[in-house]
Order: C-alpha cells, then structure tokens, then sequence
C-alpha cells in the first residue's frame, strides 16, 4: 500500500466525525487538490487555509469570538499583546508621522514607542488620557493614531473614551483593554476605531498562553494582520485554542475578581500599613466618576496599593511574608499574584520618570484571582501585619 510509510500514516480525512470539542490544527500548511484551488484560496475567491503563519482554523475561530465579544466586523490573533500592538502602528503609522501616546502605558509599550521614536523619527505627543484637552491640543495634521488604555497599568486611571474619541475628531483611536474585557467595556461602542488585548490575561484567564487579539473594522484588520503576517508574529494554534477555551468561562470569572477587587480594595484602605490604594470603584480614586458612568458592571480584578515606608525592601518583606501569594511579572491568572511594577513592566524608566507618573518603589499591583475574598483578605492581612506592622 503506498500509504503504509510511516512519513505518510496519521492524515485524518476531513469532516469525518463531529467532535464535540473543537480541534487544533497543529500543522504548517494545508494540502490543497490543484493550482486552481489554490489560487481561489490565495485571492480569497473561496474560504479556507494555505499557511499557518498567515491564518488557520483555530485562529480564525477564536478571531471570530472576540470580534462578536466586542461588537466587532472582524477579529486577528497575534503572537502576544505587544505583537498586536506592534502591528497596528507600523500598519497605520509611517517613518517621520505624529501620534499620541497616553503617558501611563503599559511600560513595555512606552518602551516599543520610544523605539520607533529612535528608529522611525517617529514624533510622539504623550499625554494624560484623562484630560480631553490634553489629548485635542496635541492633534496636528499628521497625526495617524491615538493609543490609550481602557484603565491605565498600574494606578488604574480611567480613560473617558466617548470624550477623547470626541477630542480627535476622526483620528482612529486604539485601546488597549486588557485590564477590563468586553465583559465590563466595549470601546468600539465608545469611538474606538481598534481594540486590543493581551489575551494572555483575561481572556485566556489560566497563565499559560501568550497571546495578542485584535478587533475593529474588517478591512483594517485584514490590513493589521497581513502586518503582522509579513513580521511573522502569528499565533500558535494550540494557545488560540486554549484562548478558545478560556474564553468560555470568562463571564463568570470577571464578575468574581471584579467583586473580589472592590471587596479588597474597600478593605485595604482601612489597614495603617497601606499609604494608599487604587481601584476605580473606590470614591476616593481619581477617576471614580468615569468608571461609574462607563463601568456599571465592574471595573477590573487588579487593586495596586502603595505601601507605607520608604524603598524596595518594604516590599521585599511584604512578598516573603505573602508566602501563599506568588510574585509574578504578569496579571489576571486564575490564582492571586502581586507584581512590583518598578522592577518589572516599567523597569525600563529613569526613576525620576516613572516618580513622576506615580510608580514608586513602595507601588504593589495585586492581581485578584478565584479565591474567595475573606480568605485573600485574611492572606493580605496577615502579610501586612508581618512585614510592614506600625
């Protein structure tokens, strides 16, 4: 038999069976009969899949389920956030052009900004996405993009996106929503012209994904994705896959950190051993107004806090004595985690810079996960207690 070769065995004909589970297609590329279904596929005469680097079934599908999440035509996959991120500015921004940046972005994405400032002459208007006239004076004739955050990383400040999309007359705005989900915001539905995610965090929800999704107008994110594509930041199916999954309990999982994080947060600003603490549910927050006219079902599962003392070490004392709750340079696991975001997101930043923003070494983000409240406020307070005492 000529497929008796053991290079040959293992091809399952398609559609045989109906798995109640979806399949990964863990492949490369897709056989294709002849050169002219080939060339029906290429030019998109007929769907289906030539090469995994430029799209496949998991992909697809999971693309598919954050555009309807968010209200979208269309949705791509990226190898991780900072993947999407990337393709949406070398897709709609050029060498020499103007964009506005919110200046309390993610650090990493400050630092690829920074980047192409150095490599591109890329001109960059950074700005507090929270003041609308801010954000008006800083538009000039070439301005290509605005990019924001739904609620900033770390002190959790709410962007008023009706108002800025407002304030840009036009100019498309990016979100990055990582910190809130399609559960608690969607900013397409507020003048955001693309959305975009981290789906390492939320919506995969488990910690063991890296992965970038994109939404917004079909022809744009064709666009964003063939970027993406020529820079080889395609996803691997089987995390697409995992996203898939996650994304089946992500309801149920953002309703519970959400309600944890006030609950802790309320919390927390009763203990002497904390100088301050941020969630936009508080009163007290900055930009608690925003979040109660755009957020009526919940905010965020993060709370950061700034420890009262002075340095590094008040943290180092507060991690060791936190023994159940793992540093982690990430956010939005199933389990609790704290991060540092000094040493970690915004590690790159003079100090006097990330000072200046408020991200100070006595800074804590707390990443509420699915444990019940009383016992991750019990677990916070007796690491406060141990460490920091006063």
């Amino acid at each position: 038999m000529t497929d008796s070769h053991p290079a040959r065995m293992g091809h399952i004909p398609e559609f045989v069976t109906a798995p109640s589970a979806p399949p990964i297609y863990q492949t490369t590329a897709f056989d294709v009969p002849d050169l002219d279904v080939l060339a029906d596929l290429h030019f998109g005469r007929s769907k289906g899949y030539i090469y995994t680097r430029d799209s496949n079934p998991n992909h697809a599908a999971l693309g598919r389920s954050v555009a309807m999440l968010e209200g979208a035509e269309s949705g791509a996959v990226f190898a991780s956030g900072m993947g999407a991120i990337g393709a949406v500015l070398m897709t709609l921004a050029k060498a020499g052009d103007h964009i506005i940046a919110a200046r309390s972005l993610y650090g990493v994405t400050l630092k690829l900004i920074h980047r192409l400032e150095q490599q591109w002459n890329l001109r960059v208007s950074y700005v507090d996405a929270c003041d609308c006239q801010a954000v008006a004076a800083a538009v000039t004739e070439s301005t290509r993009l605005c990019l924001i955050e739904t609620i900033s990383n770390p002190l959790l400040e709410v962007a008023d996106l009706p108002a800025v999309a407002a304030a840009l007359h036009g100019i498309p705005l990016i979100v990055d929503s990582t910190f809130t989900t399609p559960e608690t915001i969607r900013p397409l539905e507020h003048g955001a012209a693309v959305v975009v995610h981290s789906a390492s965090k939320y919506l995969n929800g488990h910690g063991d994904v890296m992965l970038g999704v994109a939404a917004g107008e079909k022809a744009l994110i064709r666009r964003i994705a063939e970027t993406a594509s020529l820079f080889g930041q395609n996803a691997n199916p089987f995390e697409s896959w995992l996203t898939q999954r996650g994304l089946r309990t992500l309801p149920l999982r953002m309703r519970h950190v959400c309600q944890t994080a006030e609950q802790l947060a309320q919390h927390l600003q009763t203990r002497p051993e904390v100088s301050a603490v941020y969630h936009p549910s508080l009163a007290s927050h900055a930009t608690h107004a925003a979040a109660q006219r755009l957020y009526p079902h919940g905010t965020t599962g993060i709370v950061t806090i700034r420890l009262r003392g002075e340095g590094r070490e008040v943290v180092n004392r507060f991690m060791q004595a936190a023994q159940s709750i793992p540093f982690s340079p990430t956010l939005a696991d199933s389990r609790t985690t704290i991060s540092h975001p000094a040493t970690t997101s915004h590690a790159f930043m003079k100090r006097a810079d990330r000072e200046a923003v408020g991200i100070t070494d006595e800074l804590v983000r707390i990443s509420v996960g699915l444990e019940p409240a009383e016992l991750l406020i019990s677990e916070i307070n007796a690491a406060l207690t141990a460490c920091v005492g006063v």
